[in-house]
């Protein structure tokens, strides 16, 4: 009987391992969904979504980094047109890597900006002069024989 009881501990153990290998096999396929998968098929998306929103005039980035205006889209040839600077080239909407902001829009933000820099200057140069005029009224009372022992 001793010969019967270590064959049945033997394959109680064999099958708790096969369970053990197939929980491992199950986590590392959860695991490489979660950190392969999915931030890819996030990223397609995003990419499609950009795409169904291109609109003539938009300026754009190509994957090989060419910058250019879109002149025109053809969505049934899957197809764009873009303006480099007097030249019309032709690549497949894949190719668009990004979509750069219009300059007007950046434009008007500057211009929002720079009319709210004005005011805080002027806070900060009348701030500015006071610091000023008490670093020179500190520079005035150092007595005039520290510098001579310094050159000693």
């Amino acid at each position: 009987m001793n010969g019967l009881q270590f064959m049945n501990l033997g394959a109680a153990s064999s099958s708790a391992s096969s369970y053990s290998g197939m929980i491992l096999i199950i986590l590392m396929i959860a695991l490489m969904y979660f950190f392969m998968i999915r931030p890819q098929q996030k990223q397609r998306k995003q990419h499609q979504d950009m795409m169904s929103q291109l609109h003539k005039g938009d300026e754009v980035v190509t994957i090989g980094r060419m910058h250019g205006k879109i002149d025109s889209i053809n969505r049934e040839d899957r197809t764009v047109t873009l303006d480099c600077e007097g030249i019309y080239l032709t690549f497949d909407m894949v190719a668009i890597a990004r979509v750069v902001k219009p300059a007007d829009t950046t434009e008007t933000k500057a211009e929002d900006k720079e009319a709210k820099e004005p005011a805080e200057k002027k806070e900060t140069s009348s701030d500015a002069k006071e610091e000023l005029a008490a670093s020179d009224s500190a520079k005035s009372e150092v007595p005039a024989s520290d510098d001579n022992n310094d050159e000693k």
